[in-house]
């Protein structure tokens, strides 16, 4: 099923398609964006269609309104979790698909991104912010932690003393800081940030899909294992990369100063 055909089933997603790339929205600006159960259930569905769906390339999550990209779980339901919904660590697991999905993903931060929002956003490959957004794990003030991953994705994208600071003292941080501290890799005015967003998503999309894909996987791979186990994985798919078809079309278009046309074979 494609991911058009499957957008009029989702409750708090909003998904527009253009030009191969899907802006998924957050669609629950009453209670900030926050993300309840059905709206990890609506991701996974949007994540399954774009997954085998060819005409999407790319993919940019966002928060509907000017105030949040994600204000956190639905503290509603956090009341009632117990050590079997944390054991379960459904929010986690969603995240680590996110992470380690096939297509580029970026976070186009338009406002809070707090707790799981924060932790969303983490997820994904890249992250710009608006000059409004704000970011910050809180979860220690109800006397919980980052569960969603936050605790191993702040460590290994800011650093251990700089995770340590904000988990434990539940400050956020400022676009501006987090664009510094190594967050994020771009700013950009709230009127901005969703063009910017989809031009960079543009330009990934005009790379060779196969070298996209496996650039991703040798990154994220190595970062869990030694440099020199890394560098193997690097090797391995590079020598992969040799063999396609779409190496041979990159290095004939570059010679030939035109427009590569791949084939992602």
């Amino acid at each position: 099923m494609t991911l058009t055909a499957t957008t009029h089933s989702l409750e708090t997603l909003q998904v527009d398609v253009t030009d191969g790339i899907a802006v998924v929205t957050i669609n629950r600006p009453e209670v900030r964006n926050a993300i309840n159960a059905q709206v990890q259930a609506d991701l996974r569905t949007v994540l399954d269609a774009v997954r085998t769906d060819d005409a999407v390339g790319a993919v940019i999550l966002t928060g509907s309104g000017e105030k949040a990209f994600a204000a956190g779980a639905d503290i509603g339901q956090l009341r009632n979790y117990s050590l079997h919904t944390g054991l379960a660590s459904t929010m986690q697991r969603l995240y680590d698909e996110v992470e380690s999905f096939e297509k580029p993903t970026i976070a186009a931060v338009n406002g809070y991104a707090l707790g799981g929002g924060c932790e969303l956003a983490m997820s994904c490959d890249i992250r710009i912010a608006s000059t409004a957004a704000r970011f910050g794990l809180p979860e220690t003030t109800l006397s919980v932690l980052p569960g969603a991953g936050g605790t191993q994705r702040m460590a290994r994208l800011i650093g251990v003393g700089r995770a340590i600071d904000l988990i434990l003292t539940g400050r956020m941080l400022t676009a501006d800081e987090a664009l510094a501290a190594g967050l994020v890799t771009q700013v950009a005015t709230a009127d901005d940030l969703l063009s910017d967003a989809r031009e960079l998503a543009a330009t990934i999309l005009r790379k060779g899909p196969l070298a996209v894909r496996l650039a991703k996987l040798v990154i994220r791979s190595g970062m869990d294992a030694d440099q020199r186990t890394g560098q193997v994985v690097e090797r391995l798919a590079q020598a992969l990369l040799y063999t396609t078809d779409d190496k041979r079309e990159g290095a004939e278009a570059f010679l030939a100063k035109r427009t590569p046309e791949w084939t992602g074979r």
